[in-house]
């Protein structure tokens, strides 16, 4: 599946799948210019890789690992890079006036990429008109920062000695479920919808309140083949849940926006954090608005 294709069938999808264009073409002039140094104080390169053996104690006591001291990655060279990358956007007239203003409120903010890259862990406030947008892009930043160490680390790890409910990287909620193989025998892996990390967990818990009593209800929605939504009647708390191939357009979570609208109506909540509660101007219509 391509998303030219899903975008054919998803016009009301469109807008936010330009903004992400413009947002991606940005950050790619940001790290070309930081490569050739014409960009002071940016992102170049990614994530270190820790030494595995200091992270381990963690590891084994259900630390994520960017909050571990063991492991001791810092998020702020990819903040360095968020600020360039508002700045960029803002400069070039996109995303209209969310963005000038959010340019405007990390200039005069002192220490910002130290305060963004912790307020993206939940470790500190950071007063802003536009907290969607900054959480947008920030992670955006950091997800690509990571994604060397976030491939090394899902090499590494022993899936079965985390089979927690958050992400084993960052900490968050899953935004997504994707399931692997057939029912009744399939394997569930759980989405992180900020850094991108997907990883191993039971097939009938909830990731939410972890009851298990009983297994999750499903909505299946006829109109979209592959997709489900698990939901669990003990917190309201639910999942898209994507049966397929492991591909970018299954499992984005901003491909299958109109299934939390479909959610949201039921009375489910979303638990997981969301990085496309964006603007008015930049949120998808809903396919019947």
């Amino acid at each position: 599946m391509t998303t030219e294709a899903w975008l054919e069938t998803h016009p009301f999808l469109a807008p936010l799948a330009r903004f992400l264009d413009q947002v991606d073409t940005a950050h790619a002039g940001i790290a070309a210019s930081s490569v050739s140094g014409s960009v002071s104080g940016s992102m170049s390169g990614s994530a270190p890789l820790p030494r595995w053996d200091d992270y381990f104690p963690d590891y084994c006591e259900g630390i994520p690992l960017l909050r571990s001291a063991g492991a001791s990655l810092d998020l702020e060279p990819a903040a360095r890079t968020v600020c360039a990358l508002v700045g960029k956007l803002a400069a070039g007239g996109e995303p209209g006036t969310s963005g000038t203003a959010l340019a405007a409120e990390l200039a005069a903010t002192p220490d910002a990429p130290r305060r963004i890259a912790d307020w993206l862990l939940g470790e500190g406030e950071l007063p802003t008109t536009a907290p969607g947008l900054l959480r947008h892009l920030g992670w955006t930043c950091v997800q690509r920062w990571l994604q060397p160490l976030v491939d090394a680390f899902a090499r590494w790890r022993d899936e079965e000695r985390w089979m927690r409910r958050y992400c084993p990287t960052c900490g968050s909620l899953p935004a997504m479920a994707w399931l692997v193989g057939i029912d009744p025998g399939h394997k569930r892996f759980l989405v992180c919808g900020c850094c991108g990390t997907r990883w191993r967990y039971r097939r009938t818990a909830c990731p939410f309140c972890e009851n298990e009593s009983h297994r999750l209800a499903v909505i299946t929605v006829q109109s979209e083949p592959g997709f489900r939504i698990d939901h669990c009647e003990s917190c309201r708390g639910y999942l898209k849940a994507w049966q397929g191939q492991g591909d970018a357009v299954g499992l984005a979570d901003w491909t299958s926006l109109h299934l939390d609208v479909l959610a949201l109506e039921r009375g489910l909540v979303r638990l997981a954090p969301s990085l496309y509660d964006l603007d008015p101007v930049l949120r998808p219509q809903s396919p019947g608005g």
